[in-house]
């Protein structure tokens, strides 16, 4: 069996870095794999780069390209939202490699057209990394479900009309996609639910399959030793927090870690703790968050799977995700997790067992959550066990290659 992942980027971004992972997984255990990537930045040569005839200068051009339909929404702002209308030449490419199986992941900033989806001629498991293929345009809809009916008078475009962009969108959606060899596959059963209760893609079964991650790397470590090499405090309890854009993503919650952290400051915690942030640099103007702050900037894998064991905690103040792979990193390494009760970060913490589950979005409830885990040192050390115990049984590249080939042989036998 011959499978080909399909993803704009083969290891850049949170959902790139998925996908290698499974792609890893898969031929850890025998399953001949290839990811067709938009954009390569490895050398790995079972990563083909998607060849353009218009040159490389296009390939460049074609997320400027795709949201230019968006001038006509001044007020949308930086929020990622793909009309995926730029045409592709995805289809004759995989028309060449001939897979067995096309496994789609993080294909926007168009890479791929939404028409084009219907011209590949072979079973498709598409991974969702986000809610964009149930929806009008957005990648989270927020507290909207409008995507549940046929989108239009979109929040995110700031749209009254139900004749907008995200209405045409989903319009381009619901007539390209009404006949496909389709299974999805989800990260996590809050996606997954979304998923079946959307108009687009209801009809399609469904497959929950969690992200995997490398447990040889990601493992617990002695803590002093790697404070120690990366240069942090020996005798301060350490939160950490870190995002592909540090604390710049909007989606990752840092505005409500700080009143967290604020809180802690004033109530005995002031000389205890020090906080820690991967993913960005020290900003020209930080925020007082009542502690010192270690900025360590962006860290390949080797890095930073000592910066989870060297912390304490790990907090994921986030307001959405698919899955939530810092928190499943921090788990492995033996690091408990204190996030909010929403999306997929269920399905990742376990409340009292391998961290803290809190009230969604309260930043008090929060930094209760924080002082449990650090408060008692016995509760820390069975929270750790049960931490890299979850991620043993359930996060490993392995299993999750397992539940992927079972789903690829599942649907290859359909399709003859």
């Amino acid at each position: 069996m011959k499978v080909l992942l399909v993803s704009n980027y083969d290891v850049k971004g949170g959902a790139a870095r998925a996908t290698y992972r499974l792609h890893k997984g898969l031929q850890g255990i025998g399953v001949s794999s290839e990811i067709l990537a938009g954009n390569k930045s490895s050398n790995d040569e079972t990563v083909r780069l998607m060849p353009t005839k218009l040159g490389e200068n296009f390939k460049s051009l074609r997320p400027k390209l795709n949201r230019l339909p968006l001038k006509l929404y001044p007020k949308l702002g930086q929020v990622i939202f793909s009309p995926q209308w730029v045409p592709d030449s995805l289809a004759l490419e995989v028309a060449k490699i001939n897979p067995d199986v096309i496994n789609l992941h993080w294909v926007c900033e168009g890479y791929m057209q939404i028409e084009t989806l219907a011209k590949f001629n072979k079973p498709i498991v598409w991974t969702l990394h986000d809610m964009w293929a149930f929806t009008g345009g957005c990648h989270y809809s927020e507290s909207c479900d409008r995507y549940i009916d046929s989108c239009g008078a979109c929040p995110q475009l700031h749209s009254t009309k139900d004749a907008d962009i995200s209405r045409w969108i989903w319009q381009r959606k619901a007539d390209a996609w009404q006949n496909l060899d389709l299974t999805l596959v989800t990260p996590s059963n809050w996606l997954a639910e979304c998923a079946k209760s959307s108009s687009l893609l209801k009809k399609y079964p469904v497959k929950v399959i969690a992200n995997g991650l490398d447990a040889e790397l990601y493992k617990p470590l002695n803590r002093s030793q790697v404070r120690d090499s990366l240069n942090l405090p020996q005798h301060k309890q350490l939160v950490l927090f870190g995002a592909m854009q540090g604390t710049e993503d909007r989606w990752k919650g840092f505005p409500l870690l700080v009143p967290a952290l604020q809180s802690l400051s004033q109530s005995g915690w002031k000389d205890r703790i020090e906080l820690v942030v991967f993913g960005s640099s020290e900003p020209e103007n930080a925020i007082d968050v009542g502690f010192k702050i270690h900025y360590l900037g962006r860290l390949e894998d080797e890095v930073l799977a000592k910066v989870y064991a060297a912390a304490d905690v790990m907090v994921v103040p986030s307001r959405y995700e698919a899955f939530g792979q810092t928190a499943s990193e921090a788990l492995a390494c033996g690091t408990p997790v204190v996030a909010f009760d929403v999306t997929g970060l269920k399905d990742i913490v376990d409340r009292h067992e391998n961290g803290y589950l809190a009230q969604p979005y309260d930043s008090e409830d929060l930094a209760r959550g924080i002082t449990w885990v650090l408060e008692d040192a016995e509760r820390h050390e069975k929270l750790c066990h049960n931490a890299r115990m979850k991620v043993e049984a359930r996060f490993t590249l392995a299993v999750q290659a397992r539940e992927y080939q079972k789903v690829y042989e599942e649907v290859c036998q359909a399709a003859k």
